[in-house]
C-alpha cells in the first residue's frame, strides 16, 4: 500500500490540473467553461499545507527547503512563510547557488496561491538542474495564512519601513534582557524575554489587533517564534515574526539604503511604490493616455487578455528594456497579483532611480477579453 502522504500528493494534482484545465467528462456550462482556460502548466508533484508545517523546523534541516518563488520587494519581504528563502523565478537561473548541494534535498516552492504560476516555473528549473526531490505548494502563501495559527514572517527592509514610518506598532525583543537586549537591541523594542513570557505579558497592549513583531537572535533562534504563540493563543490576531533577527537589522542598519520618494501627482497607495486603487481606476478609464502602463506578466497571459493601452514587458525580460522606458509621463506596471509588478518597481529603482513617476498596481487584477478589469485588496 502507498503511504498516504504519496495518496494525498497525487490527489492533490488531480484536483490542481482539473482547476486549471476543466473536466471534459462534466457538463457543459457555459459560464464554467469560459472562465476554464488552461492558466498555465502545474507541476507534477504538489503537496498541502500539512505537508509543509511538517517540513518547517527552526533551524530547518539541512536537506530541506522551503522557497518562496514571489519577488523578494514588495511580496517577501512583507510577509513570507517563515524559514523560506526568497529566490524569486525572475532571478532563479542567477540565485542557483542558493540551492543546496545535495541534488536529492526535498526543495518546497511556494508562491502567491492557485493563481500564480511562478512557484510551478521554478520547481521545472530546478528539476533540470538535476534536484530529485521537488514539490509545490500550490495553494502557497494565502492558504498558509488563512490558518488563524499560523504567522508571517517579515524581513529586515519592512522592520526599518514601519521604524521609519512611526507605525503603530509594538517590537519586541524576546532574547534575555541583561545578555542580550541591554548590550543592544532594535530601536523601539521592548524586552519581553520568552523565558518570562507569562511574568511580562502585562507589557503588550491591551487591544488585540494591535501589530506585534517579535524577533530574537536570528534563524536559529526559537525564542520569538514560541512568543509569538503564545500571543496568539492570547487572541493577538496581527503577529508577525522579524526571523532573520537582530544579526539582520545590525547588517542592515550599516548600510544606506536610498528610498526613491515618487512624485505626489498620482495618489499612492500604501505600499511603497503602489498606487491607490481608486486613482488607478480613475485614471484607466478617464486618463488612460495620461500614463505609460506595462502588463509584466507573460507573453500568454497577456493574450488572454489585458488593458487596452497596456504593453507587454514580460518581467523576466524587463531589465533589458527599462533605459527605453519613457520619461515623459508616470509609468504604472500591472499583473495579475501585486507580485511581478511589484518587483517591476523594485528593479526600475535599481536600475534607473532618476525616474520618480514609477508606480505598480498591489492587487489581484482579473483582466477580461473586453479590456475591463476587476481590482481587488492585495492579498
Amino acid at each position: 500500500m502507498k503511504p498516504l502522504h504519496m495518496i494525498v500528493s497525487a490527489v492533490s494534482v488531480l484536483l490542481l490540473m482539473a482547476t486549471f484545465t476543466g473536466c471534459a467528462t462534466q457538463q457543459p456550462a457555459a459560464p464554467v467553461a469560459a472562465a476554464a482556460e488552461p492558466a498555465f502548466e502545474p507541476f507534477h508533484d504538489i503537496v498541502d499545507t500539512q505537508f509543509v508545517a511538517a517540513h518547517v523546523t527552526i533551524p530547518m534541516a539541512d536537506n530541506v527547503m522551503l522557497i518562496d518563488a514571489r519577488p523578494y520587494k514588495p511580496k517577501y519581504i512583507q510577509g513570507h512563510i517563515p524559514m523560506a528563502v526568497s529566490i524569486p523565478d525572475s532571478q532563479f537561473d542567477t540565485m542557483t547557488d542558493r540551492l543546496p548541494a545535495d541534488k536529492n534535498s526535498l526543495l518546497i516552492f511556494y508562491c502567491g496561491g492557485l493563481k500564480c504560476k511562478l512557484s510551478h516555473k521554478s520547481a521545472m528549473k530546478a528539476e533540470k538542474l538535476g534536484y530529485t526531490n521537488v514539490k509545490v505548494y500550490a495553494e502557497g502563501y494565502p492558504v498558509w495564512m488563512a490558518d488563524k495559527a499560523h504567522y508571517p514572517a517579515v524581513s529586515a527592509e519592512w522592520v526599518k519601513s514601519q521604524i521609519d514610518k512611526g507605525a503603530d506598532m509594538v517590537l519586541v525583543d524576546s532574547r534575555p534582557r541583561k545578555a542580550k537586549y541591554d548590550k543592544g537591541h532594535i530601536p523601539t523594542a521592548i524586552s519581553i524575554p520568552d523565558t518570562y513570557f507569562d511574568d511580562q505579558k502585562d507589557q503588550l497592549p491591551a487591544d488585540k489587533n494591535k501589530l506585534l513583531v517579535f524577533y530574537c537572535g536570528g534563524l536559529h533562534c526559537k525564542l520569538s517564534h514560541k512568543s509569538a504563540a503564545k500571543a496568539i493563543e492570547m487572541g493577538y490576531t496581527n503577529v508577525k515574526v522579524f526571523a532573520d533577527g537582530y544579526p539582520a537589522w545590525k547588517a542592515l542598519a550599516g548600510s544606506a539604503s536610498a528610498t526613491s520618494a515618487a512624485a505626489t501627482a498620482i495618489k499612492s497607495g500604501v505600499e511603497e511604490g503602489s498606487i491607490d486603487h481608486a486613482e488607478f481606476t480613475r485614471l484607466v478609464n478617464e486618463a488612460p493616455e495620461s500614463i505609460f502602463l506595462v502588463d509584466v506578466r507573460d507573453a500568454d497571459e497577456f493574450k488572454k487578455g489585458s488593458l487596452k493601452t497596456a504593453v507587454n514587458i514580460p518581467v523576466d525580460n524587463l531589465e533589458e528594456k527599462i533605459k527605453a522606458l519613457p520619461a515623459d509621463k508616470p509609468i504604472v506596471f500591472i499583473c495579475g497579483t501585486g507580485a511581478r509588478s511589484g518587483e517591476a518597481f523594485y528593479m526600475v529603482q535599481d536600475v534607473r532611480p532618476e525616474l520618480k513617476n514609477v508606480f505598480y498596481v498591489d492587487g489581484e487584477m482579473t483582466f477580461k477579453k473586453d479590456g475591463s478589469f476587476d481590482l481587488k485588496k492585495p492579498i
